[in-house]
């Protein structure tokens, strides 16, 4: 399969070089040439399928072209050595929980996907291939500890400095070997920034193999798809769904998690609707409602992992329906919410269900409550485990109710190592010149 620029202004490419390079050379985003359809009868029994099983036939339609099959299926099976289950938190509302994986986040999925996809294009490569990646919160967890000890790659994780939290943070800045923390005196978006001009400089590319493990990376999104699919199968099987129209609500900041749900619904999921649940970081809010598409710097919010002011994939939605808003505005629903209304969101549902969200979650949680109509179902995705949040979530909820898994326990014990750095990317830059 190519993979095209959502520019279109360089050539297309193979799965090897899209993935290689993370970014196109003007740009732009990759997207696949084509999106394969399954036959509507792949459906009438996937209640049957486990989840491995279920991803490896959305691998291929994907990636299957490019990797030899027996590979791709031990990547994907590997990828999926957790579970992401479907729990019933309200009257057809369920939470799709994307936290049972390494660092407890959703990333985790795409990240351990393309650190096996990189490391099979990869494994005879003699030169040092150099990750790059900004994060507003749990993608430099995820990416750090998908491809931490892996041979031939290192991981430089950039982060804003004071907007992640400790628990976050402890996730990347403590590995070592071959993940390298990189503190930045700014926002995510400056994070951002500094990634993609140094894709796009042409002295680091001679010296250096650069790519992206950020959601702009096909590797890291794509695969994300995987669990829209199996969460229809498990509610299918449950009897979630009653014959009712399905609803998914996507915590949204980069918007990497629900253009992947956007692919799987192209690919034939029957889902009737995606709600973008978004807090103060409102760019795609407004475009929803007006047509007019104006990025800005972020805003700092307790949902953290969503403080985007210019969400990369962003692209990929207006590419993969031609730009039409009629046609993006009916298939997506926008929802903006305040700290405030995030915090009483965690409070109410905590009290009425005894189910705790994240801050991310919440959002989620609440679009399907203020958008669900009669015979519709809703799921939202849960995309972190609340104690990575402990700080805020406690403040809501009342101190000690939000039990420390030991998998972070493991993390917050260790040193924090980071290198600080200024947003100016010419010091950014004599870093990387300094790298083999």
């Amino acid at each position: 399969m190519k993979y095209y620029s959502t520019n279109k202004n360089t050539p297309s490419v193979n799965l090897k070089n899209a993935v290689v390079k993370g970014l196109a050379a003007d740009n732009g985003l990759f997207m696949p040439e084509r999106i394969e359809k399954f036959n509507p009868s792949f459906f009438e029994n996937i209640q049957n399928i486990s989840f491995q099983e279920i991803a490896f036939e959305v691998a291929k339609n994907f990636f299957g072209e490019d990797v030899e099959e027996a590979s791709l299926k031990e990547i994907v099976y590997d990828t999926l050595a957790f579970d992401c289950p479907v729990v019933k938190v309200a009257d057809n509302i369920y939470s799709l929980e994307l936290f049972h994986g390494p660092t407890l986040a959703f990333k985790d999925v795409g990240a351990r996907f393309m650190a096996r996809l990189l490391n099979y294009f990869l494994v005879e490569n003699e030169k040092q291939v150099h990750v790059l990646v900004a994060t507003s919160g749990d993608t430099g967890s995820a990416v750090a500890n998908g491809f931490l000890g892996v041979d031939g790659i290192h991981v430089h994780v950039l982060y804003p400095k004071g907007k992640v939290s400790k628990i976050q943070e402890s996730q990347f800045t403590t590995l070592g070997q071959n993940i390298t923390a990189l503190e930045i005196d700014g926002t995510f978006d400056d994070c951002q920034r500094l990634v993609k001009t140094a894709f796009l400089d042409e002295e680091l590319n001679k010296k250096l193999l650069l790519t992206s493990a950020n959601s702009i990376n096909v590797a890291r999104f794509l695969p994300q798809a995987f669990y829209y699919f199996n969460a229809y199968a498990r509610m299918k099987e449950q009897g979630m769904l009653q014959n009712n129209e399905l609803v998914i609500s996507v915590p949204s900041g980069n918007f990497g998690n629900l253009t992947a749900g956007l692919f799987a619904r192209e690919m034939g999921l029957p889902v009737a609707q995606f709600l973008a649940a978004n807090n103060e970081n409102d760019v795609v809010y407004e475009y929803l409602k007006s047509g007019e598409y104006n990025p800005r710097d972020s805003v700092e919010t307790i949902a953290n992992a969503m403080d985007v002011g210019a969400p990369s994939n962003f692209a990929r939605i207006l590419e993969l329906y031609g730009h039409s808003h009629e046609k993006i505005s009916s298939v997506i629903k926008g929802f903006r919410y305040s700290d405030e209304q995030i915090r009483e969101t965690v409070k109410n549902v905590y009290e009425q269900t005894g189910y705790l969200c994240d801050p991310h979650g919440a959002c989620g949680y609440r679009a399907l409550e203020e958008f669900l109509g009669v015979g519709q179902t809703g799921v939202f995705l849960e995309t972190a485990h609340p104690a990575k949040f402990t700080e805020t979530v406690e403040g809501v909820i009342g101190n000690g109710n939000v039990p420390l898994p030991p998998k972070l326990a493991e993390f917050m014990k260790d040193e924090r190592r980071v290198l600080p750095m200024s947003i100016d990317f010419q010091q950014f830059k004599e870093y990387l010149k300094q790298l083999k």
